[in-house]
C-alpha cells in the first residue's frame, strides 16, 4: 500500500518563486483546510472556532487557498470543509458522550480538535501522520495545552508492518476506540482502501471508523474543476461505486451516511445556488451517475 506524500518542512521558506508549485505534495492541502476552518472561525455565526488555524496555514496556505478553485479564503467557497469538521466534531462529541474512552486520528495533518473541543481529560487522543507535518504542528502549538491526554505519533501510513503494530499497540490500551480519517482515502486506490479498512477490522476495541466519501460523478466533476499542479501533487482517486457498502466486505456497517450538501444548507452554510439541488432526494453515495459527498460512521461488524 502507498500512501502520498504529506512532507511539510518546519523551516520552508513562505516566499515561494514564480515557477515554484504551491501545492508540492498532500500536505500542503492541509494547509488549504486550515485556511477554510480559519475563514469560519473569523464569522460572529462560526458553527466552530480555532483559534490556531491560521497559524498553521501560514502565508503559503493563504496563497494555496487564494489560487485554487476547490477551496479558499472568500467566504462561501470553503462550505464542504466547513460542513465536514462541523459534522464530524458532532459524531466525535458523540462518542465521547456514549463512553468512548480514545480517539484515533489517522493522517491527522493540521487538525486542532485537541485544543480546541471540550472534552475530558481522560480521553486519549493518537494523532498519527509524518515527522514533517507533525512537527510542523509541534512547532506552531508549543505552549498551547490540550483537553485530554494527546499522543503523536511519527509514521509514514503505507508502511504496513510498523502500521500493524502501531494498530495492535492502540488496542491493547482502549475499550471503545473512535478512528477518523478525515481527507484522506479520496487519495488512495481501492486496493489499498481495503487494506486499511481490513487492517482496523482486526482490532477488537476500534469499535467506530469515520471517513468522508465521494460518488464517481462527484470525483469526476472535481477532477474537472483542479488546477494541473493539484492533479500531479494530490490526484483524487477513491470513490466507490456503492458507496458507504463498499466497506461492508471488510467488516464495516454504514451507522450514518450524512451528506455535505444537505448538512451545509441545514446549518446555512451552502451558496444559495445549490439549496434546490439540496432538496432532490439522497441517494447515500449509492448511486454512480450522481454527484454526491459525504461523511460516514461506520461500526465494526467483525
Amino acid at each position: 500500500m502507498q500512501l502520498p506524500d504529506k512532507n511539510i518542512s518546519p523551516a520552508e521558506s513562505l516566499h515561494a518563486t514564480s515557477n515554484e508549485s504551491l501545492i508540492r505534495n498532500v500536505s500542503d492541502t492541509a494547509r488549504l483546510v486550515a485556511v477554510d476552518r480559519a475563514v469560519e472561525t473569523e464569522r460572529p455565526d462560526a458553527l466552530f472556532r480555532d483559534p490556531f488555524a491560521r497559524r498553521l496555514a501560514g502565508e503559503r496556505g493563504a496563497r494555496i487557498a487564494k489560487s485554487n478553485p476547490l477551496g479558499g479564503s472568500k467566504s462561501g467557497v470553503g462550505w464542504p470543509i466547513v460542513t465536514r469538521t462541523y459534522v464530524i466534531d458532532r459524531m466525535i462529541q458523540a462518542h465521547i458522550a456514549q463512553g468512548g474512552d480514545a480517539v484515533i486520528n489517522l493522517a491527522a495533518g493540521l487538525d486542532t480538535r485537541p485544543y480546541r473541543m471540550d472534552m475530558p481529560s481522560s480521553l486519549q487522543w493518537i494523532e498519527v501522520d509524518l515527522p514533517e507535518i507533525l512537527a510542523h504542528k509541534e512547532e506552531i502549538l508549543r505552549g498551547e495545552q490540550p483537553f485530554c491526554s494527546l499522543e503523536r505519533v511519527r509514521l509514514d501510513l503505507s508502511d504496513v508492518s510498523s502500521r500493524r503494530e502501531l494498530f495492535e499497540r492502540l488496542d491493547r490500551q482502549s475499550r471503545k476506540a473512535l478512528v477518523i480519517t478525515e481527507g484522506l482515502v479520496v487519495y488512495l486506490s481501492s486496493d489499498e482502501v481495503a487494506l486499511l479498512a481490513q487492517d482496523l477490522a482486526a482490532q477488537p476495541s476500534f469499535r467506530f471508523w469515520i471517513l468522508d466519501l465521494v460518488s464517481p460523478k462527484l470525483l469526476a466533476t472535481l477532477q474537472k474543476r483542479m488546477t494541473a499542479n493539484l492533479k500531479q501533487a494530490a490526484p483524487f482517486k477513491f470513490a466507490p461505486a456503492e458507496g458507504p457498502a463498499f466497506f461492508a466486505k471488510f467488516g464495516w456497517a454504514t451507522v450514518e451516511a450524512n451528506s455535505l450538501l444537505r448538512e451545509a444548507a441545514r446549518i446555512h452554510r451552502l451558496p444559495f445556488y445549490l439549496v434546490p439541488i439540496s432538496w432532490l432526494p439522497d441517494s447515500h453515495g449509492t448511486q454512480p451517475q450522481r454527484p454526491w459527498g459525504g461523511v460516514c460512521l461506520f461500526s465494526r461488524t467483525s
